[in-house]
Formats: C-alpha cells, structure tokens, sequence
C-alpha cells in the first residue's frame, strides 16, 4: 500500500507570508525558471522591503515582472538577477543583473558551488501527487540542482501547471520540503500559438528548410522564424522528424499532430520529444500534461552538446543580433545592453558540429532600423564595443539571411569575409569590401556575385 503524504503536506502547508520568513538580509533566494517563477512567493517577498537589506534573488527568464526588483529600484534591498532575461527582465532596465554562463553548466555551477549558495528555493510546481512528488511543470532546468544545494525548498502549487514527464530529475518530494503554499491556481503564462512570419523570415525559413532531410532531430526556439519553419515542414515530405531541443514549443505539437515527428531515426532518447523547458499557448501545455511521447530533462543532459551530438543528424537554429565578417556572433546584447543570454545557443550549435550528418544555423535579417531612423548592416567589420560574443568563430556552421547562407566551417578569413558579405544586404556591401581590405583578409581572387 502507498504511503499517504496529505498529513506531512498539512503540516508543511503555510501562508506565502509566512514562507518568506525564512529570507534573511544578506541571503541568496532562488526562483523558479521560465513560466514556473513563483507569484505568490515573489510578491510575499517584497512586501518584507523595509525589513531586509542586501537580498540577493536569482532567476532565469520569467515570464512576469518580478516584484522584488519593481519595488526596490536603488537596490538597497534587493538585488534581481537574471541568467537569460525575459521581455519582463528588459522591461526592468538596470534593475535586473545579468549571470553569464553556458546553460548546460547551470546544474554544475550550483552543485559545485562556484554560485553563491542559496538559502531559499522559491518555486511553483504542479500539485502533490500520490507517491508525495511535485511536479517541476514546464521547467526543468536546473531547478533538481537547486533543491539539492538550497537550506529551504517552498513549492507554489498550482493546479493549472501541466505534469511533464521525464526524463529524469523532474520532481521534489514532501520530505525536502520546508514549505507548501497554495495559490488561487491563477493561469499559466501562454504565449501566441501563431506569431506571424515577416516576409524576411520566410526568406530564411526557406534557405534552412532546403538543408534539412528525412529522419533529422531538430532544435527550434521561439517567434515567427521558428514558427513558419514548422509550417513549411509540416507541409513537405520530410518524414520520421526527431525532437531534441532546449525549449518545447507550439511548432513541435504542429508537426507531431501531422505525423511528422516520430522520433524513429533518434540515436539517442529514441522516439522522446527531449526538452529542458517549455513556454507557449495553452494548447502546448494541454499536450504536455502526462504526455509519454515527450521527455523533460535537467539541461545538463539535455543542453550537453556530448550528449546532443549523439542525435543522428541534429539540427539547431537560432537567431542572432551581428556577425563580423571573421564568423563572430553576438546574439545577447546591444552595446552595453544586456538583452538576452547565451542560453543554449553554443550548446547547440556545438553539438549539431558533433552530430552525424549535424547542421547548425545561425539566422538573423541583413539589416537592423535604429531608433533614430538609420539602416545598418547585421553583418559587420568587427564585433562592436560593448557587445558580446556568444558563439565564437570556430563553432557555427551557415549563417543564413534572407539573401542566402554561408557554410563557414573550414573556410579561412578571406573566404569567410566573402561568403559573409555575399549574404549582406547589397546596399553594404562595398563598404564592408572596403573594411574587409583594410582588415587585411581581402584578396585579389575574392568576388562578390
């Protein structure tokens, strides 16, 4: 007979002002990831402002405004930080601090400790099942990491939160629980099923959709690039489609319900749609719940590019801000700016490399508008001051644009420095011939069609 958990889950059940108790000035307070940061918790929190100093709180992405960092604009505090900064995070300009880091490192960094520790591990789970585990919901992540190192673990129940299944690291049980919270189980974040492509996008969905073959394991992220990729493959003949990608996302419920994923060619995870992370319509969270064809997993495992490369021709597409001419991407800031996050694009683009028959794309328009009404080229001499580079040069495969694509792989600068500028918008071109040639990497055999 099953034990029964619901006498240690009323002892343990409190108030969300209560929880926050166990903050003290000067702690490092973890939060959940993605659509699983806590609100109840968040808010409990920030109403203790005058009663604490020098909170530190950590995150990854949420899909919310977090409270701490609303309330408290000088720091004195509370100090928010974020390692991939959602449009919320954005929103808070210099309230919100960047942590850097490969993503598949994220479980290491924290169990090692070169993280500050936690004292407190706030997150919100799907309910208490009958063997006494909750759920982690849309988010693995690092969260299992974070309960294994955190002095507290509080759960934020929300029956709304779909049960994702693994995989593997998943869950938290009643016994590690310092604290249950419960919650007016108020909606899911969703996010648009269909997010329109522009006509740039398009162009570039088709140029990566010409590459991709039978049988091949694929990475998509999200918006509308990601989006008509799913729709132009929905549509072919490509068949037997395998799923492992950082994020879950609309796209792939797209193409399974087509019969175009079965995961039969997978060399790894076999038939599993492999993700750490998952946000989008409700219609995504409704397919996940206690769906056995998808697996959820820590991101170590799931973000390992070992582990990604064992997929049979793994595909990886991702967006990026620039690239130089050298094959450098920046793909997370704008000067000093901080807009995003390494996240999993060297992951991935690394462990398609290492894949058999692997692909990666790297994908972003020619040109950007500034506020100021000016053009610029994407392409670029040189990665500018202040911006980051997230994938080196020797990692990424084709850089795409809507005026074609470039397999850098193997290509020395000047070849490079052609093939790049050949998918420049033309109204660039010469001028970055003219910076190619003062960078020395311009020879008399390089032409531009």
């Amino acid at each position: 007979m099953t034990k029964n958990y619901v006498g240690e889950y009323r002892q343990k059940l409190v108030s969300a002002e209560e929880a926050v108790t166990l903050v003290g000035s000067g702690d490092w307070v973890a939060y959940g990831h993605f659509a699983m940061a806590p609100r109840f918790l968040d808010e409990a929190l920030a109403k203790r402002k005058d009663e604490l100093r020098d909170v530190k709180i950590r995150c990854v992405c949420p899909m919310q405004i977090v409270e701490v960092a609303k309330v408290d604009p000088k720091y004195e505090h509370f100090i928010y930080h974020s390692g991939f900064l959602s449009p919320y995070d954005r929103h808070l300009g210099d309230r919100c601090m960047h942590i850097s880091g490969l993503y598949h490192n994220g479980p290491a960094t924290i169990r090692n400790g070169h993280a500050a520790h936690p004292r407190v591990f706030f997150l919100k789970t799907a309910p208490m099942d009958n063997h006494g585990f909750f759920n982690f919901g849309t988010s693995c992540s690092y969260h299992r990491a974070l309960c294994d190192v955190a002095d507290h673990i509080v759960v934020e129940v929300n029956n709304k939160a779909p049960v994702c299944l693994g995989g593997e690291q998943e869950s938290v049980h009643i016994s590690e629980v310092t604290h249950v919270v419960e919650t007016d189980n108020y909606d899911m974040p969703v996010l648009p099923h269909d997010i329109p492509a522009t006509d740039v996008q398009k162009s570039i969905a088709s140029h990566i959709v010409e590459e991709l073959e039978d049988g091949c394991t694929l990475q998509l992220g999200i918006g509308g690039l990601p989006n008509y990729v799913g729709k132009i493959l929905a549509e072919s003949d490509l068949k037997d489609l395998g799923v492992h990608s950082e994020m879950m996302c609309d796209a792939f419920v797209d193409l399974f319900e087509k019969g175009k994923i079965t995961g039969r060619c997978k060399t790894r995870h076999k038939y599993k749609m492999v993700y750490t992370f998952a946000l989008g319509s409700q219609r995504l969270y409704d397919f996940l719940d206690h769906n056995p064809a998808c697996g959820i997993y820590p991101v170590d495992i799931c973000n390992n590019p070992e582990e990604i490369g064992q997929n049979y021709k793994q595909v990886a597409i991702n967006n990026a801000i620039m690239v130089d001419i050298y094959g450098q991407v920046s793909s997370e800031s704008a000067d000093f700016r901080q807009i995003s996050g390494t996240g999993g694009q060297l992951d991935f683009t690394y462990g398609a490399w290492l894949s058999e028959g692997g692909k990666s794309f790297i994908c972003m328009p020619s040109t950007n508008r500034l506020k100021d009404g000016r053009t610029v080229s994407r392409i670029v001499p040189f990665i500018t001051p202040g911006n980051i580079v997230t994938a080196p040069r020797t990692i990424p495969m084709f850089i795409v644009t809507e005026y074609g694509k470039a397999n850098i792989i193997g290509k020395s600068v000047w070849q490079r420095a052609e093939m790049l500028i050949n998918i420049a918008h033309p109204d660039f071109r010469d001028e970055l011939i003219k910076d190619a040639q003062k960078q020395k990497i311009w020879t008399r055999t390089n032409k531009i069609e």
